[in-house]
């Protein structure tokens, strides 16, 4: 009687378990089910990883792109898993040599720059999303597109944040560090 409710049991665990659906990278994630994966089907990202670097208003910037499997995307009204570039930086003063931000070693999401698509009308360039340094000064949107096996394309839009006194407790650095421009070269190193 104990084998026939135990199977019973795993019976009704198997009809209820659902395998994890996958989808192609740029799916909206609206239109698939809570934690589906939105999979690098097509290699669209491997392309990107590797090291970069670009010289940018007398600062070196060194960027460090990562690619990262099925990263947990947590939203108000979803949850879904993403394949994910991911880019850490070094920016450094060229006459100096003193490094002004480091993010190689962060964990948290203060400087996390992560992807959330390709754009497949522009090349494939890659859309990603900055959080911003302290306070969430410096917010925006980059765009990746691959020049050559060597180069790529970096653009950057932070949107304007304003603060006034008291709202980024701690004297932080609120410094934007990061190139404020489009169509800066970067070459793989």
């Amino acid at each position: 009687m104990k084998n026939i409710i135990t199977l019973f049991a795993l019976a009704i665990c198997l009809i209820n378990c659902k395998a994890q659906q996958i989808y192609p990278l740029n799916t909206f994630y609206k239109n698939a089910p809570n934690y589906s994966y939105m999979k690098d089907l097509d290699n669209l990202l491997p392309p990107y990883i590797g090291i970069y670097k670009a010289n940018y208003d007398g600062n070196e910037i060194t960027l460090y792109i990562t690619k990262e499997d099925k990263v947990l995307n947590d939203r108000i009204t979803r949850q879904f898993y993403r394949d994910a570039l991911r880019v850490k930086y070094i920016v450094k003063k060229i006459s100096t040599g003193i490094i002004l931000q480091d993010t190689q070693n962060i964990i948290n999401t203060k400087n996390r720059i992560l992807s959330i698509g390709t754009n497949i009308l522009d090349n494939n360039s890659i859309a990603l999303i900055y959080s911003g340094t302290n306070c969430g000064i410096g917010y925006g949107r980059i765009t990746l597109k691959k020049i050559s096996n060597t180069q790529i394309n970096w653009s950057y839009y932070p949107d304007s944040r304003l603060l006034s006194d008291g709202d980024c407790p701690g004297n932080p650095d609120i410094k934007i560090y990061l190139p404020d421009t489009e169509n800066l070269v970067f070459t793989k190193q």
